[in-house]
């Protein structure tokens, strides 16, 4: 595939670390396809049976927008999927909140969330492009370039793109989108195999920008996106530093010169804002009382909590709660 994302904006640092703003919407969910269940207090969402590819080898489902609106607002409760989401949209208007922080719908749009991302998307009546879902038994790459790629991606949410990229990025979802609607032998293979051009069309640029095209650039990249995983993973019982350091076996200067060429913070920033942003999902998006959102995050003491919360963000969490919704 030519290089199909010479020019495009992506958010890549908001999607890492989002200014976690206060805009709540009133959102209607009667409208959508899938059901949910309560997990830890937050909404989650799956692929509902009627759109998936029944399988025990994973769950995948792609849709065109115009199909799910029929013609009508789509609007939705703050909530998580228990699986990954693309939507792309050739036209469209709204807003998407991502891990609340709100991105305006416009065409030529891709967005992208990973499993556990909080969200809410309105859209307008007239959208077009697809929807996809899957989850992780369905599409996991394991060669180690391709993983570096999918979790690189992850950290993507949206990407607006000129007319060119787009038409190629479109170009593959309707490939994919004809063989789950044919379904005809070794379309699951298919599929699979145009998800990994998705996916190489969608970082490609990123990481040319980011890093620079170089092997010192590639291993940055390789080690922040470990980094970050490990993070994610471990974040409830693992709040320091030198844990991560033992882990990916590097020093307290080599992770920090890594995070900081990255995005430009030490590692015990990064890892204060993932606490941050946990609580903040749960504070806003769930009924649960503080002391239960402290257990959750692995502090023992809730005070502690209270002490961390105020001293990054300036108020306590109840206050945060409140004055957000």
């Amino acid at each position: 595939m030519q290089a199909v994302l010479a020019r495009f904006c992506c958010s890549r640092k908001a999607a890492l670390f989002p200014f976690l703003s206060c805009h709540g919407l009133s959102l209607d969910d009667s409208r959508t396809s899938f059901y949910i269940q309560r997990m830890k207090g937050i909404p989650v969402r799956q692929i509902a049976a009627a759109q998936r590819a029944l399988s025990p080898a994973g769950r995948f489902s792609i849709r065109k927008v115009e199909d799910i609106l029929q013609g009508q607002d789509l609007q939705q409760h703050l909530h998580r999927h228990d699986f990954y989401f693309i939507l792309l949209l050739e036209t469209g208007a709204g807003v998407h909140q991502i891990d609340f922080f709100p991105q305006p719908v416009t065409g030529r749009s891709v967005f992208l969330l990973r499993p556990g991302q909080v969200h809410q998307l309105v859209l307008k009546a007239g959208a077009t492009g697809y929807l996809m879902e899957y989850d992780a038994a369905f599409y996991h790459p394991l060669e180690k370039t391709a993983a570096q790629r999918f979790r690189s991606a992850g950290r993507i949410n949206h990407c607006l793109l000129e007319a060119g990229p787009f038409q190629e990025i479109h170009t593959v979802l309707s490939r994919i989108f004809e063989e789950y609607t044919l379904r005809q032998e070794g379309y699951r293979e298919a599929i699979k195999a145009y998800l990994d051009l998705f996916y190489i069309a969608f970082t490609r640029q990123s990481h040319a920008s980011a890093n620079g095209d170089t092997p010192a650039g590639s291993y940055r990249q390789e080690r922040f996106e470990e980094f970050v995983h490990l993070v994610e993973q471990h974040l409830a019982v693992r709040k320091r530093v030198s844990q991560y350091t033992e882990l990916m076996n590097l020093s307290l200067y080599q992770l920090n010169e890594i995070t900081k060429t990255s995005v430009g913070k030490t590692a015990s920033a990064l890892i204060d804002e993932y606490i941050l942003l946990e609580a903040r999902r749960y504070l806003l998006a769930t009924p649960s009382q503080v002391k239960e959102i402290a257990d959750h995050l692995g502090f023992e003491d809730a005070s502690y909590f209270i002490r961390f919360f105020k001293k990054h963000t300036g108020q306590s969490p109840e206050a945060f709660r409140k004055n957000c919704t």
